[in-house]
């Protein structure tokens, strides 16, 4: 089975050798890999090409587009069926590929007619998120999903994930929008009103590095919520009340209360108590989540902090994308 490798990339000097080197050596050699960079200014292309003369799997197309136009782009010229995709600033496990694509192998089989069909149309695979320092490590519990969390409903995102081409060509690929960070939103959104069968693959792992400042934390927890209330996507399949849009609104929600209780406390103070346990809950509650995924209380002491950073960013980024900014 031949599979094309595709990945964008823009700017990623500090990530793309580690990237390229995890997936020049897989114990499943995929026939090409495919990047179109998004025109970086810094050294992303010096450093592509370079590996280009080491192997020539390697195709690299510059183009000045978005994310998502580069990741058409790349898997529209891709000449094999199965597509795999994963994100710049991620590390494939050495066996990724391998065990991402074992699914397509599988055929399906109608009990009632014994007819052998195509069984699996997109492969999700997972992340494990990675930091260097406390902060970091902390900021895994916002940013992505855990792998106690990974069950039978999970979607993948493009960090992980593999499809037939002719699964994008039905979609009708990721959608074209400048600056669009809710590509894999909209894919999958679109697959699942398709009918499209995924096969949920947890140990087809890639290393995502978690951001190494707050302020670079809350502005990828802004654009993402700007991107998900663009869709306007508030019941998304199978998510129910987890849908993302909703999330955002039960945010807003807590807050509006929390005010409440504040500014009712001036006429009746013994609201403001009321205040203060709910304030002290919530940080208790932000630190315990982190503490019982790392049992490290200097990572932990994070949790609050980052609680109270990402829910301003949901906020944010949900009204500049409810309002077209």
């Amino acid at each position: 089975m031949n599979i094309s490798i595709c990945i964008t990339t823009f700017n990623e000097e500090k990530s793309i050798a580690k990237l390229l080197d995890s997936l020049l050596d897989q114990t499943l050699k995929a026939s090409e890999v495919i990047i179109v960079d998004g025109g970086s200014t810094d050294k992303t292309v010096e450093i592509i090409r370079h590996y280009q003369k080491k192997d020539n799997r390697i195709k690299l197309l510059v183009e000045k587009c978005s994310r998502a136009k580069g990741r058409n782009i790349g898997i529209d010229i891709a000449k094999n069926e199965i597509i795999a995709v994963t994100d710049a600033g991620c590390v494939a496990h050495k066996d990724w590929l391998e065990k991402l694509i074992e699914p397509f192998k599988l055929p399906e089989v109608d009990p009632q007619h014994q007819k052998v069909g195509v069984g699996v149309d997109i492969s999700a695979g997972f992340y494990r998120m990675t930091g260097r320092n406390p902060v970091s490590k902390a900021m895994a519990i916002f940013l992505g999903v855990l792998p106690s969390k990974f069950d039978i409903n999970f979607l993948p995102s493009t960090r992980s994930m593999a499809f037939r081409k002719n699964v994008w060509e039905e979609i009708g690929g990721f959608p074209d929008e400048s600056k669009n960070s809710a590509e894999d939103t909209y894919f999958n959104y679109s697959a699942l009103k398709l009918g499209m069968k995924y096969a949920r693959v947890k140990n087809a792992l890639v290393e995502w590095g978690m951001p190494e400042t707050v302020g670079q934390f809350m502005s990828k927890i802004k654009d993402y919520a700007k991107w998900d209330a663009k869709t306007k996507i508030f019941n998304f399949p199978k998510k129910g009340l987890m849908s993302h849009n909703i999330k955002s609104l039960s945010i807003f929600l807590r807050y509006i209360v929390l005010l409440a209780l504040l500014v009712f406390s001036f006429a009746t103070p013994y609201l403001f108590a009321y205040f203060l346990i709910f304030l002290f809950a919530y940080f208790i509650w932000s630190f315990r989540k982190v503490f019982l995924q790392f049992r490290e209380v200097k990572i932990a002491l994070w949790g609050p902090v980052l609680q109270v950073t990402s829910d301003f960013a949901v906020m944010a980024g949900f009204l500049a994308g409810i309002l077209g900014r």
